[in-house]
């Protein structure tokens, strides 16, 4: 079977740092924060009081009011990154394709700010208070199903639940969708709200997030040796794949090219990484087969890079056991350092920077990152921007119960 190729023509991305494209990417090329105290609930008396929050977003500039009470927060997000990205994509679904035009986007935990809104409804009020959109506000794959109502994508529809890896496993199969010959275009990615009350003492149970409540900029420090845990965020990053004759038969401009995904299992732990980062090694080992590229045509790694000390320094070890040698001459670095950790949503958005770093030929830095940890002895970009032509960009992104993904980025080429 001849495999097509496939290519980013649009994205779409609301973080932390500011709602649309343009604006997180320049503060994250500035090295900007979007860590702050919480402000959608009242946190005082929590372990955790910081969270990466989106600052800025204006939900009527989306959506209906009247479709607004029918959906839940990550499914406005991820609606508004689509739309954000069909726009810049200049897409336009007709009749003629929307039997090829498909949709997979991913969240790690879905709709918990209506779970536990309406769950103190029905004990204080009853059951006859609670909105007949409860579950369509709720269940993980009504983003994709709320953008394929938007925009009339009648193809492949699907969305991805694992964990952290959500919106890299999103992109990597609807990559292989249009490889395969299935589809001609697909809109993917991931969204993620979960910073509620649950949502936060959750984690800090576990002891995983960051309780530098009083220095909320300083909180993720990915590699860093002063660093005590991830700093929980919200968002979502989309990206409009098309096969390369789809996109150049309508002048679509081309951001770089998909090349290759990887996935697999550590098979070892429910939140503990794989020993010596067995899993995610191997993991990135089945990209570049896919790929069928050479270690040493990679120079950009966007890590996962959560600013937990084993994450930190196992996906460390497992990118010097892939690039041997040439692992010292990559750049590494963690936006997360930047936005938190946007958990489902992470890996779209952070296809979202690979795709942009290779068209804009520059690397946005890991910032907080003043005491490398022992064993972080790599190329991380501490602290500024760095410019780079970017050949092969990849994507990490690993996920509670050992799951993995990973996906690569080439600049376009048209030959």
């Amino acid at each position: 079977m001849e495999h097509k190729r496939v290519v980013v023509t649009g994205v779409g991305m609301i973080t932390p740092l500011g709602t649309g494209t343009e604006k997180s990417w320049k503060r994250l090329l500035e090295g900007r924060s979007g860590v702050r105290k919480i402000t959608h609930f009242d946190p005082d008396g929590m372990i955790c009081r910081i969270a990466a929050e989106v600052p800025d977003f204006n939900i009527d500039d989306f959506i209906d009011v009247k479709e607004q009470k029918k959906m839940d927060r990550f499914i406005h997000l991820g609606l508004a990154a689509a739309t954000l990205a069909m726009e810049d994509s200049g897409l336009k679904i007709t009749e003629s394709i929307a039997d090829r035009t498909g949709v997979i986007v991913g969240a790690g935990v879905g709709g918990l700010p209506a779970i536990e809104r309406y769950s103190q409804v029905l004990n204080e009020k009853g059951p006859k208070r609670i909105t007949p959109f409860f579950i369509p506000m709720t269940i993980i794959n009504l983003t994709a199903g709320q953008i394929s109502i938007r925009f009339g994508a009648k193809g492949p529809n699907s969305a991805v639940a694992t964990a952290c890896a959500s919106g890299t496993h999103s992109i990597g199969d609807a990559f292989k969708l249009i490889q395969w010959g299935v589809a001609d275009a697909m809109i993917c990615g991931g969204s993620e709200a979960v910073i509620t009350p649950l949502g936060i003492t959750g984690f800090s149970s576990m002891k995983a997030l960051s309780t530098r409540n009083d220095e909320p900029e300083k909180a993720s420090r990915p590699f860093d040796k002063d660093r005590d845990g991830f700093v929980m965020g919200e968002g979502a990053g989309i990206l409009i794949l098309e096969k390369l004759e789809h996109a150049l038969n309508r002048g679509a401009r081309i951001y770089a090219e998909i090349i290759g995904y990887g996935l697999n299992s550590d098979a070892y732990h429910i939140t503990s990484p794989a020993p010596n980062g067995e899993g995610a090694a191997k993991c990135m080992e089945a990209a570049l087969r896919d790929s069928g590229i050479r270690t040493e045509e990679v120079n950009y790694i966007n890590a996962h890079g959560t600013s937990t000390k084993y994450g930190d320094e196992l996906e460390t070890a497992a990118i010097k056991k892939v690039f041997d040698k040439h692992a010292y001459e990559l750049c590494v670095s963690s936006t997360k350092s930047m936005i938190g950790h946007l958990l489902g949503a992470s890996g779209g958005v952070e296809a979202v920077i690979c795709t942009l770093g290779i068209f804009n030929k520059i690397v946005p830095p890991t910032v907080n990152l003043e005491n490398p940890d022992t064993g972080c002895d790599l190329d991380y970009v501490p602290l500024k921007a760095r410019a780079l032509d970017i050949n092969i960009a990849m994507s990490n992104s690993f996920g509670f119960g050992g799951t993995n993904a990973c996906i690569l980025f080439k600049k376009f080429n048209r030959s």
